[in-house]
């Protein structure tokens, strides 16, 4: 069976309803975990199609099987989480809830799936194993929904999963494919300083809490920058900082927070350790104290490459030679790294950028926005490359 007689009739009939579903979505925007209107949208819309979705154990996203549920399971994942951000885009789809929007793509990918599911539903008798559409939860959230997924037991005898992700500085029609890893580790951290406080013009007889915090805000990427092997890729870039009110006095406690992101796992696993050690070590001369609060996020997405060979042919098979395209390795983290954790598979990234645009709109900014030609070609690829891990089995 070709791809192409599977997502094209389908495409041919709805491909102004994918336009619709993920207006729709962008319009609704939810944080992690209270993606209780898109789930029910989802499963309104599965359900019609005669298909059995079911939400997950915690109450919001949802996994749908397309198939004969005889041969082998390749998961096709969508993330459905948005952003706590203003929708600054001036269009007819903005946001409809002050303070949220979808600045990822999330809805993109959601439609993306959900079509494809759709496609393969018309020929599921036909289809040589089962093709399992997950639309998790809480992505932008650490460690991510990936993991209720799995705890659900989701993945158990999965034998493949793929996934899209928007990328604004690709041309639509495109995709970029990497094997190994394409993203990073990530995880937050707060570093908490207390003293007695006092006058600022008598810091040496208090603890002087505002430099301690500068002390730590620069020395401690400054020390990880010559304690880790410069391949590894480590990054901590603080995002905020506080402390005290007054211009004249010592405050007595103050916050920095900020992300670590690391491109090796071996050392995405040794990060913690380390860096409790170098903010005592930091704060130790002052009198300070110091309390971590590390987070950990997910380790980095690793393309298994017989997945993205495969995903590869396939964008070509659909698209054309020339739309796969290779990518670079991004510090972005990625909770798709948990189901690569249990399965091999691969992610890949979606062109969204109209053609011709010269400054893209980044994500994770209230401007973001992608070209909607891009969902009827994600609908072919995740179509196609479900069909070609189902043959390979």
């Amino acid at each position: 069976m070709k791809p192409a007689t599977v997502s094209d009739p389908w495409l041919g009939e709805h491909e102004d309803e994918l336009v619709r579903i993920r207006r729709d979505l962008h319009m609704h925007p939810e944080l992690g975990n209270q993606e209780h209107r898109t789930t029910a949208v989802l499963v309104e819309r599965l359900s019609a199609a005669g298909l059995a979705p079911k939400v997950l154990s915690r109450g919001t996203g949802l996994v749908c099987d397309v198939g004969t549920g005889q041969g082998p399971v390749v998961v096709l994942r969508a993330d459905i989480d948005a952003l706590p951000l203003q929708d600054e885009k001036l269009v007819p789809y903005r946001s409809t809830v002050p303070g949220l929007c979808h600045a990822c793509g999330h809805d993109v990918h959601t439609t993306a799936v959900l079509g494809a599911g759709l496609a393969l539903a018309r020929v599921a008798d036909q289809l040589g194993g089962t093709v399992r559409l997950v639309f998790q939860p809480a992505e932008e959230q650490m460690p991510g929904g990936a993991l209720d997924v799995i705890g659900d037991g989701w993945m158990d005898g999965v034998a493949s999963a793929f996934g899209l992700h928007c990328d604004p500085a690709l041309e639509v029609g495109r995709v970029g494919l990497k094997s190994g890893a394409i993203t990073a580790a990530a995880d937050a951290l707060t570093v908490t300083l207390t003293g007695p406080g006092g006058h600022t013009s008598r810091p040496h007889n208090t603890v002087d809490l505002v430099h301690v915090l500068a002390t730590v805000a620069t020395g401690l990427p400054d020390a990880l920058s010559r304690l880790v092997d410069p391949r590894a890729g480590l990054c901590l870039v603080w995002g905020h900082i506080s402390a005290g009110v007054a211009s004249n006095a010592i405050p007595r406690s103050g916050v920095l927070k900020g992300t670590l992101r690391v491109l090796d796992k071996g050392a995405w696993h040794d990060a913690p350790q380390m860096v409790q050690r170098l903010v005592d070590g930091l704060v130790a001369p002052y009198g300070a104290h110091a309390t971590l609060d590390y987070q950990r996020g997910v380790p980095p997405v690793v393309n298994d490459q017989s997945a993205t060979t495969l995903f590869a042919a396939a964008v070509r098979g659909e698209l054309g030679a020339t739309a796969a395209v290779p990518t670079l390795q991004s510090l972005g983290g990625e909770d798709f790294a948990w189901y690569l954790d249990h399965v091999p598979g691969s992610m890949a990234r979606l062109g969204v950028k109209p053609p011709g645009q010269e400054r893209p709109h980044d994500l994770h900014q209230g401007t973001f926005d992608v070209d909607e030609t891009a969902l009827p070609i994600a609908v072919r690829v995740l179509v196609a490359v479900a069909l070609a891990a189902l043959a390979a089995g």
